[in-house]
């Protein structure tokens, strides 16, 4: 439990971080911006367009019987925007992420900078166009096995009792657990953890990344949140990146050592 509250002091402490460098918070609002601007465009063509859709890719209903072709192609119309929403909510770190690399890129070595006691950051030192390639290719990988848990739970979702009681919880924290990933990417990956090592060592501080992940995932279900929270997560993302590393982190009252796994 300790680590659960921890985690989410990780969530306030970015958005404090920020909130004192109103430039920097400035310049991290764009990408989500775009991102949003993205995504709204494609859920309001599926909201106008999807039945023609559904229409289209159920030709053998044409001849069912009034009712049931117009119930079935109006459930699987829901069906496809409540898929779409969940992918939305799954995939929109990812992607913002992706679009604003070199903005959360200096955002993430600035934060490192500020709170290390000897104004240091670690730094790729790899070029530009190869860190948004690892980036891509991280992001798409994440974007699958994040896809993949969005079609389980959603067909779970339809058991009786369990689907509308347990399951939701169980989408939350693995929804948590993704956005956490995808955040602290920006800082591990200066530090050149690779994905697979990332994913091992989250696992390994599952409450800590719950206490983070999970009410910013709940805090991204209210329309245009994320985007003014994004910038403040990239930064608390790199603080518990510094803690799951074991490295020292300068705070207002001093020093302190936080202690955390180290992949070499």
């Amino acid at each position: 439990m300790r680590d659960l509250g921890a985690g989410f002091r990780y969530l306030l402490k970015g958005q404090r971080w920020v909130g004192r460098h109103g430039r920097q918070y400035g310049f991290g609002l764009l990408p989500g911006l775009i991102t949003l601007v993205l995504y709204a465009a494609t859920l309001v063509a599926l909201a106008l367009w999807g039945a023609d859709l559904v229409g289209w890719a159920t030709p053998f209903a044409d001849d069912w019987a009034d009712p049931w072709a117009g119930l079935f192609r109006g459930f699987l119309t829901a069906v496809l925007f409540a898929l779409a929403l969940l992918l939305s909510v799954l995939t929109f770190t990812a992607m913002t992420l992706l679009i604003g690399q070199p903005f959360y890129e200096s955002l993430s070595e600035k934060v490192d900078r500020d709170v290390s006691p000897d104004g240091t950051a670690p730094e790729s030192r790899l070029p530009l166009w190869r860190e948004l390639w690892i980036s891509a290719r991280d992001s798409l990988r994440i974007v699958l096995r994040a896809a993949v848990w969005a079609v389980l739970l959603f067909a779970l979702g339809f058991v009786p009792v369990a689907g509308q009681t347990v399951v939701p919880v169980i989408g939350f924290l693995v929804t948590g657990f993704f956005l956490t990933e995808e955040l602290t990417a920006v800082a591990l990956q200066r530090r050149g953890v690779e994905v697979r090592d990332r994913l091992a060592l989250l696992r390994s501080r599952k409450t800590l990344v719950w206490g983070f992940g999970t009410p910013l995932a709940l805090a991204f279900l209210v329309p245009f949140v994320a985007v003014f929270l994004m910038p403040g997560a990239v930064a608390g993302a790199t603080l518990m990146a510094r803690d799951l590393m074991g490295e020292e982190t300068e705070e207002g009252d001093g020093a302190a050592k936080q202690q955390g796994v180290h992949i070499p």
